[in-house]
């Protein structure tokens, strides 16, 4: 049997920017990680207000930068719902958006981060 492609089995990647206030970091990774995301990586980042604007609107310069690999089509799936924790969470805003990965290298490194679970010759 040749090795070919499932073109089904293939779904593009995304990175997905999460910026939230950093107390909040925990709350949603586990909120992305309900969306079968394998890949996730929180780092700290410092808001750009002036300290006379966090004073006045009680902000936090504080952030976490949450970076994830999504598949394609969840995409807005993910983002709608970051959406609603934005405006329903107490103090939960932030803003989330996602740029298209144009390569990985490597049989098992996409199967890891598009959480495909097929081995080569069964699916990929």
């Amino acid at each position: 049997m040749a090795n070919t492609v499932n073109d089904s089995a293939i779904k593009k990647l995304k990175l997905l920017f999460t910026v939230v206030d950093r107390p909040k970091c925990e709350f949603y990774l586990d909120v992305l990680s309900q969306f079968d995301i394998n890949c996730q990586m929180a780092l700290g980042g410092v808001g750009t207000a002036t300290s006379e604007l966090t004073e006045l609107f009680s902000l936090n310069r504080e952030k976490a930068v949450i970076l994830s690999v999504v598949r394609d089509d969840k995409t807005d799936e993910v983002i709608r719902c970051l959406e609603e924790k934005f405006r329903t969470i107490k103090k939960g805003k932030g803003i989330a958006f996602a740029v298209p990965l144009s390569s990985v290298i490597g049989v098992n490194l996409y199967q890891y981060l598009s959480n495909n679970r097929f081995m080569r010759g069964e699916g990929i």
